[in-house]
């Protein structure tokens, strides 16, 4: 799963695709996985070649808490699916229930006989 934030900078995720032709126009498509509707497309000959894996960078308009599917086509053959949720918050720190929830304390009074 690649995490990206809700921000108008430019932002780089990594991936390894099944194959790799120099040249090839490549395109990357973006799709909301809640309402179905593409949110980012983008075509390319190239990508940057870090070590053993590429890399993709752009600015992305994504919604906070939204997951996205990302895919990676050359023409009509797909190289490279992977799911991306945006957050806002730091990846060692995330919780689901961030200022969401809070914490009831109550006194229970039970009646001994």
């Amino acid at each position: 799963m690649i995490v990206l934030q809700n921000s108008n900078s430019d932002q780089t995720f990594s991936f390894i695709p099944r194959s790799y032709v120099d040249g090839t126009t490549y395109t990357i498509k973006i799709v909301n996985e809640t309402t179905n509707k593409e949110v980012y497309s983008d075509t390319t000959t190239s990508f940057a070649l870090v070590d053993y894996y590429y890399q993709y960078t752009d600015t992305f308009t994504l919604v906070e808490d939204t997951m996205y599917t990302l895919e990676i086509k050359a023409g009509s053959e797909l190289i490279f699916r992977d799911k991306i949720f945006c957050t806002n918050q730091t990846i060692s720190s995330y919780s689901i229930n961030n200022t969401d929830y809070t914490e009831h304390s109550e006194e229970n009074e039970f009646i001994v006989l």
